[in-house]
């Protein structure tokens, strides 16, 4: 039975389940695969689903759209089935996603004042350019991650005249 939920009349099926969740048949599928959802029974061989596994359906949607990941995602509702329930997990795992998008916007940042810049951009070839690297630059940065230059003065030209 499905944790998330309380009915059990396995009357649903996939296409219906789809059509109300909004989630693709297949995803469904590969969730039940997964054993983010318990295999329904089968009617003539067709899948029956209660009214539970929108619960479940809904639940696995919102920890994606927070940024967990389908093995993040089971392992929470791991903690949920195997008693303890999943709120120690959740923080743990939540401390861990804010790390990550706190990263994932300073990124974006970077990108959004690189291309504030480039908007203005006059340069012919990127090698005039000063938000690209030169072959010099390239040399020192070794094996350090590229990044996005941002230069300190207004422009990009390198040389401004």
């Amino acid at each position: 039975m499905d944790p998330l939920s309380t009915t059990t009349d396995p009357a649903l099926t996939i296409g219906e389940v789809a059509h109300r969740s909004g989630v693709a048949a297949s995803a469904i599928r590969y969730y039940e695969s997964l054993g983010l959802i318990p295999p329904p029974p089968r009617v003539h061989g067709e899948r029956r689903y209660s009214d539970e596994v929108l619960g479940s359906l809904a639940f696995i949607a919102v920890a994606q759209a927070a940024g967990f990941a389908l093995r993040e995602i089971e392992e929470l509702l791991a903690h949920v089935q195997s008693g303890p329930g999943m709120a120690e997990a959740m923080q743990v795992m939540s401390e861990q996603k804010l790390v990550e998008v706190d990263e994932e916007m300073s990124r974006a940042r970077a990108r959004k004042d690189w291309l504030e810049l480039a908007r203005g951009c006059g340069c012919s070839e990127p090698d005039e350019c000063a938000l690209f690297p030169t072959h010099d630059e390239l040399e020192r940065s070794g094996r350090e991650p590229l990044r996005l230059l941002q230069p300190d003065a207004p422009g990009c030209r390198r040389d401004p005249g």
